[in-house]
């Protein structure tokens, strides 16, 4: 193929997986009443975890928290709704572009290296995924509640804006979903021999210093409590990381003795 037939293909690319999020989008759009289900249960006191934190609270809140949110801008709502929208479109049709993207690039690559890209993709969107369940049910969660029912003084009720909600949940969904490819990223280096299990070992405790650092840059609220939310998830992908980069140099290392 020329350069242009690649060019050519590269745009039909781009437009189907275009086309295939504008269908879900505006899909997700239609069933407003599911999609905000979702994204809001998490601000209802009935949530699960919620249900499970009362549960093995003693005693339960009676009725549980329940935190006010409200709106004080007059097109916000019907933003945030196209915003929701065509995020739970990219997250759906998420399969279909990576997908589109391998076939476009696959080509261009050896068999092994079509097997690497595979094992990376697959193992990077299953990661991304776990990251933003982690946070969808674990750190918004606590997050949430803590921060919305905190308060310096019982004279000033929390009410929390929509947007700040909205803005809240998206911002740690997207981190976590990117720290959770830490360990798909070290397995990547460990295979081309740039990073050694060993080096990570000796080099723990710098770690946990640019962690607690990172979490507090990413954290959007800047407390204390949110922030060990986040940096405990990343320091326990660190260590995954140490032991998948130690388990493909032993393999690398038996492969070696095999040849030999």
């Amino acid at each position: 193929m020329t350069f242009w037939d690649h060019l050519e293909e590269l745009r039909g690319t781009i437009l189907r997986a275009l086309a295939a999020t504008a269908i879900v989008a505006v899909a997700a759009f239609v069933c407003k009443d599911w999609l905000f289900a979702v994204v809001m249960a998490p601000s209802r006191p009935d949530f699960i975890t919620y249900r499970l934190i009362d549960r093995l609270a003693a005693p339960a809140t009676p009725g549980g928290v329940q935190v006010a949110l409200f709106n004080p801008e007059l097109a916000a709502q019907f933003v945030i709704h196209m915003r929701m929208a065509l995020w739970a479109g990219v997250l759906v049709v998420s399969p279909y572009i990576l997908y589109l993207l391998f076939r476009f690039v696959a080509p261009g690559l050896y068999a092994h290296e079509r097997r690497y890209a595979v094992r990376a993709v697959a193992g990077g969107y299953v990661m991304f995924l776990l990251g933003v369940a982690l946070n969808y049910f674990v750190i918004f969660p606590f997050a949430f509640r803590f921060l919305g029912t905190y308060q310096v003084d019982a004279s000033v009720p929390n009410q929390i804006a929509l947007s700040s909600y909205i803005g809240m949940l998206l911002t740690l969904s997207l981190v976590m979903g990117v720290l959770f490819e830490l360990p798909v990223l070290s397995w990547l280096l460990g295979k081309m021999s740039l990073l050694k299990a060993a080096r990570m070992r000796r080099y723990r405790k710098h770690a946990v210093v640019v962690i607690l650092i990172l979490a507090a840059v990413i954290t959007p609220t800047g407390d204390a409590f949110t922030l060990a939310l986040v940096a405990l998830p990343i320091y326990l992908l660190y260590e995954m990381s140490i032991l998948l980069v130690h388990r493909t140099e032993q393999r690398c290392k038996k492969s070696n003795n095999s040849a030999q």
